[in-house]
């Protein structure tokens, strides 16, 4: 291992490990540890006058410690939460030799350190529920110390709050702010919420590829790899909606699947180039089915996650309580800007844009430029859960023709908290009018529009074998997340968000290993 600057905390600490080794206490044990209780559960059943008292063992991290001479408090902290030890001299060194206690704990540990305790339960006088530990056993000795908040003259110091300190050391984060955990837990009770929902309805969860040969499903630039045995460039998924509608085609009647997707595209509070998605398609029903669906799921959701349907995000209280409203796409449009997009050319649009401060390239076509009006005037306004439908389309080639207007497309976004946050369609199973969409997306690409569909020639022939009547929808899991618990950027939902590489000083060491 290469060199580093040490202080003399860290040194204190290496030394206080070497001083174990030199006791016979070794201080990264193989052996299990054997946890008979937590201190969540400890504290919700201890009784008091309970006789004879609960023996338990725990296990966790030292937090905190008060040391006064013969005993002692700390705080442990596992995995349910903190709970007070009292560690008496002579209760842990019965016998004449006070080693364990005058040196080993009361020289050798340190705060951040792992340990197992061994005792019963009692309330102390000043009425805690605490554990009277009888045997302590070193299980993990920590060499750098954690940043535990302290108070001094009203001031907060050593707090661990620099955004881009805690998205780095997320391991450090989780164990000084307690309330980073509970996001965490919320998203797994977000996604078995989910699961639940699907499963009761008779759906298949699968799995598709995550390399492939064709970036589809989406209008996102790719990240590329190479794959050096087939010697052929692949692609990480933009979407896994080809492939899931390809199981639709193959008999499967409601498929669904939560994938990790790459775009490769901007970074900021509500976007990472990693993200999760989950995607749904349903045989025989369509886009006024899914938006019920959808509707009911995220109330269910909301209910298990939070035993509400109501969450607060910054200063809005939004309610996910079915049904939403239904608002077309071009009604959206002409509320907020006055002006109506129906039958405009690609020229009109464009002169709107420039004349409303609304940034667009050459490249564009009709679907980008009214996507970009739409997202710069209409949809930040839409707080509460909102359905946009009817999309024009130019702006939706995987989705079927509008039964009323061929004009538009059977799509749906659920707008929520001005952001989209799931997009659906009726789909489109006509096999010729779907390679005339990727055809128009092929000239878009001549264009130099880099975010514009390839043609997958196997997904049209898939489609030529038969496709049901389908709708599919697709959700950001992690800006549900975002609502779900009340946060405002995506990286505090992320455990490991994506982060620039570390600057480090090169020593001369490094530059031999290297």
């Amino acid at each position: 291992m290469a060199n580093q600057e040490l202080n003399e905390q860290e040194i204190g600490r290496r030394n206080s490990m070497q001083a174990l080794r030199e006791r016979g206490i070794e201080p990264y044990p193989a052996a299990e540890y054997k946890v008979t209780g937590y201190s969540r559960e400890i504290k919700e059943k201890f009784k008091d006058g309970e006789e004879p008292p609960r023996e338990v063992a725990v296990a966790g991290r030292i937090m905190s410690r008060r040391i006064m001479g013969k005993a002692s408090f700390m705080e442990l902290q596992d995995s349910e939460g903190r709970i007070q030890i009292y560690v008496s001299r002579d209760d842990i060194c019965p016998g004449e030799d006070k080693d364990m206690y005058n040196v080993v704990f009361k020289k050798l540990l340190d705060i951040g350190d792992f340990i197992g305790v061994k005792g019963f339960v009692f309330r102390t006088q000043m009425g805690e529920i605490s554990i009277h530990a009888q045997e302590i056993t070193v299980l993990s000795k920590s060499l750098r110390p954690l940043p535990i908040v302290k108070m001094k003259d009203g001031k907060a110091y050593d707090a661990f709050t620099d955004p881009e300190q805690r998205y780095r050391q997320r391991y450090v984060d989780l164990v000084v702010n307690p309330r980073i955990k509970d996001i965490f837990l919320k998203r797994t009770k977000m996604f078995n919420s989910m699961r639940e929902y699907f499963n009761s309805h008779g759906y298949v969860e699968v799995e598709t590829p995550i390399l492939q040969s064709i970036p589809g499903g989406a209008a996102a630039r790719p990240f590329i790899t190479h794959h050096n045995a087939l010697d052929i460039p692949l692609y990480l998924r933009i979407a896994d909606e080809l492939y899931l509608k390809r199981l639709i085609v193959g008999g499967f009647e409601g498929v669904y699947e939560f994938s990790k997707n790459f775009r490769n595209e901007g970074m900021d509070r509500t976007h990472n180039p990693e993200f999760t998605c989950m995607e749904i398609y349903v045989a025989y029903k369509d886009y006024n089915w899914m938006m019920e669906f959808t509707e009911k799921m995220l109330e269910k959701i909301c209910l298990d996650v939070n035993g509400s349907t109501e969450v607060t995000v910054g200063d809005n209280v939004i309610s996910f309580k079915a049904p939403y409203p239904r608002v077309t796409m071009a009604q959206a449009i002409l509320d907020k800007t006055g002006f109506d997009i129906t039958g405009k050319s690609e020229e009109e649009l464009r002169e709107f844009c420039l004349k409303n401060g609304i940034e667009v390239d050459k490249s564009f076509g009709k679907g980008k430029l009214i996507d970009e009006i739409f997202g710069e005037k209409c949809e930040g306004s839409f707080i509460q859960p909102t359905f946009i439908i009817d999309y024009p389309i130019e702006m939706s080639p995987l989705t079927k023709r509008h039964r009323n207007n061929p004009e538009l497309t059977e799509r749906f976004e659920l707008m929520v908290n001005g952001k989209e946050l799931a997009n659906a369609y009726s789909e489109l199973n006509d096999p010729i009018d779907q390679y005339e969409r990727f055809v128009e997306q092929m000239k878009l690409a001549d264009k130099g529009d880099d975010e514009a569909m390839i043609i997958d020639a196997d997904f049209i022939r898939a489609l030529e074998y038969g496709m049901p009547p389908t709708s599919g929808m697709g959700i950001g899991m992690d800006r549900l997340a975002m609502l779900m618990t009340g946060q405002s950027a995506i990286q505090e939902v992320l455990l490991f968000p994506q982060m620039r590489p570390e600057k480090r000083s090169t020593t001369s060491e490094d530059k031999e290993e290297a």
